[in-house]
């Protein structure tokens, strides 16, 4: 019975429609930019290392607000995700990844800087996001509560299960460990960094993220140099796929898409908001400073993380492809993995590693689910501190201390919820979790837009 609900509310979330909505709107903002994901690259680059070293008392520094949203950005959407995406999409599905990560770049461009523009002060240190930009700019206090809320049970309850679920069936795997334990292992690493608050976030984040992200490029591109004869024909099918026009037709197209799409958005975030949270908080000179910033970290996650993983996948040949109405296989390469899509990169990793991938992977997952869950943490936190701070009532510290308490409850039961459920109805709640979130943004997105513009043209005549 849940389950039909959770796909009924997922089929009206996740339409066409909102497919649709998220590719136009990173069009629209690519040609508004200029196509800064082109023609600014490297000033992107330099923008994380441009403001102040250090953090001050007002908030973080732009590379640490990097390094938390790519934490965000960098986590199961990238070994796990990316797997489903193949294993329910078909090879095509990952261009539709690559192009929602290109315009998504001026899609994170844009929310990242109205964040700055919009962001408030509050008990000391700065804080903001989508639901400041769409009170403050749009002047529509109840739209943003309404997208707070949203934010905190997407990110404070159903996103952090998807994670844990990724961690738990992998580790399960590789080392035999009931997915109980790895969720409760799991929660209470989690738990001993987001009870310092933003700082402990912030530093934390800054030292993992580059190392984890790094070490996982690493091993992925000595498996890609084992399948190197594979790759040009990969690209080929990649691109074929995408249309319809390869071997398995237009039968799953419209799979392909939707797929593609949904797992690039669930990866890099662009359009729904959370790399704008994290860049309200950064104490930057400039607001586009710091949008630059994070138009960059969806490049990392997608071009990137996200393709190194599906060029593992798909050279290896370490995927099926299944019929997502029936889970029935329709094309068959690894019959041995099934429908079995958790384990795709794994056992990619293995025709290399010679059966120690498993290890590798779980390992990775750890470290990828550990930030991300962290960044997510750090997005529900802000949406409460916006709730509490625009509430129309007088200051009560003890009583935000309180819900910012049972907020982290929450999450970590999350945690361990989802590290003890199966992968697809996690996904599936998931989905709904980055849906709820997008619809809202992208449209706050199309009306304040021209804010966002005209602080790139200040940004690049003064710089």
């Amino acid at each position: 019975m849940l389950e039909k609900i959770i796909d009924i509310i997922n089929s009206i979330i996740w339409s066409p429609v909102l497919v649709v909505v998220l590719i136009a709107a990173g069009i629209f903002l690519s040609y508004k930019t200029r196509f800064i994901q082109i023609t600014r690259i490297g000033l992107m680059v330099k923008s994380l290392f441009g403001s102040r070293n250090n953090a001050t008392s007002k908030g973080i520094t732009s590379f640490q607000a990097f390094c938390i949203a790519l934490s965000g950005r960098v986590g199961t959407g990238n070994i796990v995700g990316v797997a489903s995406a193949i294993g329910f999409g078909g090879p095509g599905a990952v261009f539709w990844m690559w192009l929602i990560a290109f315009f998504g770049a001026a899609t994170a461009y844009t929310e990242s800087t109205l964040a700055q523009i919009y962001k408030f002060k509050h008990n000391g240190v700065f804080r903001g996001g989508p639901f400041a930009y769409i009170h403050i700019g749009l002047g529509h206090k109840k739209i943003g509560i309404t997208f707070a809320i949203a934010t905190i049970i997407g990110y404070g309850t159903l996103l952090p299960a998807v994670q844990a679920n990724g961690v738990s069936s992998a580790m399960q795997t590789a080392f035999n460990i009931p997915p109980i334990y790895a969720g409760l292992v799991l929660a209470t690493l989690v738990g001993l960094v987001v009870i310092g608050g933003i700082k402990r976030i912030s530093k934390v984040a800054s030292i993992v993220t580059p190392f984890m992200a790094l070490g996982y490029i690493t091993l992925a591109m000595i498996v890609i140099f084992f399948h190197i004869n594979d790759i040009p024909n990969i690209i080929t099918i990649i691109f074929k796929e995408a249309f319809g026009v390869g071997a398995l037709g237009g039968g799953i197209i419209g799979s392909t898409i939707m797929m593609g799409v949904k797992r690039g958005i669930f990866s890099n975030e662009a359009g729904q908001g959370g790399g704008a949270i994290v860049s309200a908080s950064a104490d930057v000179p400039h607001p586009a400073q710091q949008g630059l910033a994070q138009a960059f970290s969806v490049y990392i996650d997608t071009l990137l993380v996200c393709t190194v993983t599906a060029l593992m996948i798909l050279s290896s040949g370490c995927y099926n492809i299944i019929d997502s109405q029936t889970n029935t296989i329709i094309v068959t390469n690894a019959l041995e993995l099934g429908t079995n899509y958790p384990q795709y990169t794994q056992a990619a990793v293995n025709t290399v590693f010679n059966h120690t991938g498993a290890q590798f992977v779980g390992i990775a997952l750890v470290f990828f689910v550990f930030t991300t869950i962290m960044a997510y943490y750090f997005y529900s936190e802000s949406a409460l501190t916006y709730i509490f701070h625009h509430s129309g009532t007088p200051d009560n510290p003890r009583k935000e201390k309180i819900c910012i308490r049972f907020g982290q409850i929450v999450l970590l039961s999350a945690v361990v919820f989802g590290s003890t459920n199966g992968a697809d109805l996690t996904w599936k709640i998931g989905d709904i979790g980055v849906g709820l979130t997008t619809w809202i943004n992208v449209v706050a997105l199309f009306l304040l837009y021209p804010k966002a513009i005209k602080a790139l043209n200040d940004y690049l005549n003064n710089k």
